[in-house]
């Protein structure tokens, strides 16, 4: 064995960018072969324009082999400390059912979904948040109800600005914040409010009282931060009837016991299904829900899943009203929401199946029961807690020995809340014992006491006899029927295999980066050094999550050459938000108050401009030219017209349109020019890292898409995270948050519940940098350029490529142009995503940005071979619209219009389609060593929405 062999073998595993990296060396030359090009340096330097091209390589460690980064990660996290948290404050410890944990968490076959925009692939996870929906509707006594929203705090947010489209005005521009709200939950509400100019009064319920007709809303907490349990029937009455309408932030364990918010006045209800199976992480992800009455429903925010039926008159799910409303209604959207917390609304659904309207009344009545038996037995020793209704938490005014308190809590491994007031306060959760119990009385009492169930019997009734529930919930039979572990695990599967995911082809959905998400990216998402630790846990506690943070704050600057990051926004929708907010910020710091136009081009994403007006700014379109690119003159007028009042500019870099413009220096030089800052939406940064940074460039401010350029999961169409990183001079605009010192000196406040968004799969994208290294970043974004233009080279000859930079290249994504083969053939771009399911396909991004379109992006994850085969299908359906033209398929009953089929239907006794059954389902070769059959056929959209219905119910009921 020669030297240079065995030198090779001692350097250890198989490097990561070798497993993260689709093609190989030798198939990488044959797709440069194929482009006329001889090497990847020659594919950039004919993609990306030279002027922008940085010229310092990304200043990272080397790379280092899963095993390597695994141990380092875990050497950084077990800096954490973990501790039993009874803080509470909208957080609670919980048990994850291991069914649960293995087969959805940690499954990748539910992870690496994407968001259900092609329904006919997606019922299963369709179901589970149907179940969801339906849990929420039961548990809160409203009509209708999401799936979902990002967090309480943004929930209660989006609660008011509802309230406000539908009562507010100049003369209803108050809310109403009820002073038992949680801290996190009025900061958040209060940054919400700022820009839209809407009043936020605090106040306790005497206050309450004086509610008059210049309010549009009044948010109450349930029970409240303090732990109590209020009645609001009467209250809830007298505001109505002066038009005010009445939120409530619930908690849904308690619901199992106390009067649905619904029943008692409250037309918009939201919170957090956290303690619905899903661990602290340190602030997230975790599903948040809104149910609304009846009359609120067009105006929901968010995913809303409702049935309709399929082109057999099967009934059949869907999203409804809102799929992808941002794109077609921009600044008038009722919301900037895009990503949802899909695969955690996943996992509460499931854990409320599981558990069933019994088991989870016993977790709720066990909870309660040893709140009272605490509280009865503290009383014992004269300590009173503050309130006497209560379900789970208690807080006592023990100035005298509060420190003494804190310390034996120490002592014992627990953390207790410490209020600004200086109370103390505990809640209890489904992991709380008889033994926890006796370790609290003596905590607070200094006194030993053994307890035993019995103790029970002499502890007082803490929840009013007025607001015992009374109606019995989760009535419906998915709820009843899935308690075995057998049963759930068979249930679960049966669900996924309905589901088109990464792990049975590849998803080529433009603009969405459906890569690789990688197996040891993900172990450490549920490590306890992780997963346990309380959003609000004492600082002490943290410095593992507190390196973790600086390290990754560190690279995504270095990724983009920016001075500051800020890792709160928990969804990139989040992050546009909050990047407006920093921009917003600085104008206000210069007393430029009249700075309120955004420049934004007419290609942008769709949450862009209700990202804006969210921001209190006004929205200016730019026009594109014939190739796509911003018309740098028609920017340059609208620049100069609003010179005195420009706040900024949203871009997207590469295009919306998948190139790179080379004007892009120019157009921030404009904006500069007349005042403005630059804010870039980060969608498109997979095209971007290594070869060029956005501060060389002139953007002020960026926002990444975690769950795309680094390797989060989609989840099913969440969670994601946003982090935003800013120039120097407006670091100090960035988020902050009442809870930790975070963000900047001047910053607006918090626009997530928790610190850090989302934090627990922050871990994710720490892995995927540390493991490629700073040259394998870049030839990761070297080589999903080379696979789009790949697939634009093959598919040129069937499908117009619509747009293409000087060179003839694309970026990383190619938009192709089918709006020829409706006249040609009677085909819509719809059909071709349809019949793609059949030939085992997700489609990809449908008529988005330009009508009649479909938007691919392969990623650099993708093998030759994979991307062949999508092209393969694609140039198979091309064949088969030429058939159509050819009069040998007919124009109406072809199988694209048929698509898709469905075993049901391809096996069925009688078949009277003019092509074969086997062209049906079986169109290419590779379908007969792997088939993934569509759960049902075409799905009648327009039925469903004009019939909307979003719960569970019997079969009949969906029936005209």
């Amino acid at each position: 064995m020669s030297t240079e062999r065995i030198d090779s073998y001692l350097l250890g595993d198989t490097p990561f960018e070798r497993r993260h990296i689709g093609p190989d060396p030798v198939e990488q030359e044959q797709m440069l072969a194929a482009l006329s090009l001889s090497d990847l340096e020659g594919l950039v330097a004919a993609t990306v324009p030279a002027a922008i091209r940085t010229k310092t390589p990304l200043n990272f460690t080397g790379a280092q082999s899963e095993s390597e980064a695994l141990a380092s990660l875990k050497e950084i996290l077990s800096k954490n400390q973990i501790r039993r948290s009874l803080i509470g404050q909208g957080y609670y410890d919980t048990v994850t059912p291991p069914v649960i944990l293995r087969n959805i968490l940690e499954n990748p076959g539910w992870y690496t979904q994407y968001t259900p925009y092609q329904a006919e692939i997606a019922q299963g996870r369709l179901e589970a948040l149907l179940n969801f929906q339906t849990m929420v509707v039961e548990l809160t006594g409203l009509d209708v109800a999401n799936a979902s929203l990002l967090d309480e705090g943004t929930a209660a947010a989006e609660g008011v600005t509802l309230a406000h489209r539908v009562r507010g005005g100049e003369s209803r521009n108050k809310v109403f914040l009820h002073r038992s709200l949680f801290p996190q939950t009025v900061d958040v509400i209060q940054t919400r409010c700022a820009p839209l100019e809407i009043q936020c009064v605090i106040g306790d319920s005497d206050a309450l009282r004086e509610v008059d007709e210049s309010f549009n809303s009044v948010v109450l907490q349930y029970p409240g931060d303090d732990g109590s349990i209020e009645d609001f029937r009467e209250i809830s009455t007298q505001l109505k009837s002066r038009g005010v309408t009445v939120i409530a932030c619930a908690d849904l364990l308690s619901l199992m016991l106390l009067t649905p918010p619904g029943e008692w006045g409250a037309e918009i209800v939201v919170g957090n299904s956290q303690r619905f199976g899903v661990p602290y992480g340190f602030g997230g992800p975790h599903a948040a829900f809104m149910a609304v009455k009846d009359e609120f429903k067009r105006q929901l925010p968010g995913r809303l899943i409702g049935v309709s039926k399929d082109a057999s008159g099967k009934p059949a799910l869907r999203l409804s009203l809102q799929t992808r409303e941002q794109h077609i209604r921009r600044d008038k959207a009722t919301s900037n929401i895009c990503t949802a917390q899909v695969l955690l609304a996943v996992m509460a659904s499931m854990y409320a199946v599981y558990h069933g309207p019994e088991g989870l009344k016993r977790i709720a009545l066990r909870v309660n029961g040893l709140t009272r038996i605490l509280a009865s037995k503290l009383k014992e020793f004269g300590i009173v807690p503050r309130k006497e209704s209560f379900f789970d938490t208690l807080t006592y005014d023990v100035s005298g020995e509060r420190d003494k308190i804190l310390s034996r809590a120490e002592s014992r491994g627990y953390n207790l809340r410490l209020r600004k007031c200086g109370a103390v306060e505990l809640s209890l959760d489904e992991r709380s014992t008889l033994k926890e119990i006796s370790e609290l009385i003596w905590i607070f009492s200094g006194k030993e006491v053994a307890i035993t169930e019995s103790a029970i019997k002499g502890a007082a009734e803490s929840i009013p006899l007025s607001l015992n529930r009374q109606t019995p919930p989760l009535k419906h039979p998915v709820f009843s029927r899935y308690h075995s572990e057998h049963e759930l695990l068979r249930y679960i599967h049966r669900l996924q295999s309905k589901d088109l995911s990464l792990t049975t082809s590849m998803i080529p959905l433009g603009s969405c980066t459906m890569k690789l998400n990688a197996t040891a990216e993900m172990i450490p998402v549920t490590w306890a050094e992780v997963s346990s630790i309380h959003p609000f846990a004492p600082e002490g506690q943290t410095k593992g999550y507190d390196e973790l943070h600086r390290q990754l704050e560190g690279m995504l600057c270095e990724v983009t050459g920016l001075d500051a990051c800020s890792l709160q926004p928990n969804a990139g929708s989040q992050g546009e938000y909050a990047g407006l907010l920093v921009i917003r910020g600085y104008h206000l710091s210069r007393g430029d108050t009249h700075r309120i136009h955004c420049l934004i081009p007419e290609s942008a994403h769709g949450t862009n401009p209700a990202s804006a007006i969210m921001a209190g700014m006004k929205v200016v379109p730019v026009r594109c030219d014939e190739r796509g690119n911003v018309d740098i003159e028609d920017l340059r007028t609208k620049a100069e017209a609003h010179k005195e009042t420009l706040a900024g500019l949203m871009v997207t870099y590469p295009s919306t349109h998948g190139v790179f413009e080379e004007g892009i220096a120019t157009i921030t030089e404009i904006i500069h020019g007349h005042g403005g800052q630059v804010y870039m939406d980060g969608a498109n940064l997979n095209a971007q890292v290594g070869l060029c940074r956005a501060a060389e460039f002139g953007v002020d401010v960026c926002h990444f898409n975690l769950h795309k350029t680094f390797c989060i999961p989609h989840g099913g169409g969440g969670p994601g995270m946003g982090p935003i990183c800013a120039k120097a001079h407006l670091a100090p605009f960035l988020p902050t948050h009442t809870e930790r010192k975070v963000g900047g000196e001047s910053g607006s406040g918090a626009v997530s519940a928790a610190p850090w968004g989302s934090a627990s799969i922050l871990t994710i994208s720490w892995m995927y940098i540390t493991m490629m290294g700073g040259s394998g970043l870049q030839r990761a974004t070297e080589v999903a350029i080379l696979n789009a233009n790949y697939i634009a080279h093959r598919l040129q000859p069937y499908y117009p490529v619509l747009y293409r930079g000087s060179n003839g290249m694309v970026a990383h994504e190619c938009i192709l142009d089918l709006r020829g083969l409706k006249s040609r053939a009677g085909v819509e771009v719809e059909d071709v995503a349809k019949r793609l399911m059949d030939y085992g396909f997700h489609a990809p991004t449908v008529s988005w940005p330009v009508p009649g379109t479909v938007m691919i992006e392969p990623t650099e994850s993708e093998t030759k071979p994979e991307i062949d085969r999508f092209c393969d299908a694609m140039i198979a359906i091309a064949g088969e619209v030429a058939q159509i033209e050819r009069g040998e398929l007919p124009r109406e009953g072809n199988p694209l219009k048929n698509a898709p089929h469905t075993a049901e239907l391809v096996t069925a006794s009688e078949w009277a389609f003019p092509y074969s059954r086997e062209q049906a389902a079986y169109p290419a070769p590779w379908l007969r060593d792997h088939k993934f059959w569509p759960a049902v056929r075409r799905i009648d959209n327009v039925y469903g929405d004009r019939n909307l219905f979003c719960v569970c119910s019997p079969v009949e009921s969906y029936t005209e």
